[in-house]
């Protein structure tokens, strides 16, 4: 997420429209998850609880495990969608790059869900609803920065933003949080990082 952030999103929107309106963006792409991470109650494997402390006694512990599986979702989809309106074949890489890691993602969020539930339908359902969020936020993104093409670069940049927020304050703690072998996590990081090069890079 983090190589996807600058090669298809921040780098792009700075070639083509300068620092100004992606810088802008990226603000308010931190801006916009923070309040979402601030206000919708959600859970992590590692982090525990976040959100309102009145909703955490309210809801099902599945239900807060699937929105933070939502809120990293939403500013993927929105990267794909906003980059497919910037340049179809930086778009394609961007889906392929996101969908590569969205795999392991959903398999460490369903597989506590079906431990939780005790039982193996309902938690393939549940990330799927995560992957329909997603899509949904393709979908908007791209009519949307269709329809508004002369604030695309403030787009580029606020999904390249929300990304990067997502990944240094929820994924990187989380995957560092319980496991002992670090350098095996290390060495994860690096091959999902030359792998969205190679794909930049190739396509």
């Amino acid at each position: 997420m983090i190589v996807a952030s600058f090669t298809s999103l921040i780098l792009p929107g700075i070639e083509s429209a300068g620092f100004l309106p992606v810088g802008v963006g990226i603000a308010l792409g931190v801006l916009l998850i923070y309040v979402v991470d601030r206000l919708l109650p959600h859970e992590h494997l590692v982090r525990g609880y976040e959100g309102p402390k009145g909703m955490k006694e309210r809801l099902r512990k599945v239900w807060l495990l699937i929105f933070a599986m939502i809120i990293h979702n939403l500013p993927e989809g929105l990267a794909v969608g906003t980059s497919i309106v910037y340049d179809l074949k930086v778009g394609l890489v961007t889906a392929i790059a996101i969908g590569i890691q969205d795999f392991p993602e959903g398999t460490v969020v369903s597989l506590p869900l079906a431990v939780i539930q005790k039982r193996s339908l309902g938690p393939i359902l549940l990330g799927v609803l995560s992957g329909v969020a997603e899509m949904v936020m393709v979908v908007l993104g791209a009519v949307f920065f269709t329809a508004f093409s002369g604030i695309l670069p403030y787009g580029l940049g606020l999904a390249g933003g929300a990304m990067l927020y997502v990944t240094i304050k929820e994924m990187i703690p989380e995957i560092y949080g319980e496991e002992k072998n670090q350098t095996l996590v290390t060495l994860g990081f690096f091959a999902g990082f030359y792998v969205m090069l190679l794909l930049d890079s190739s396509l």
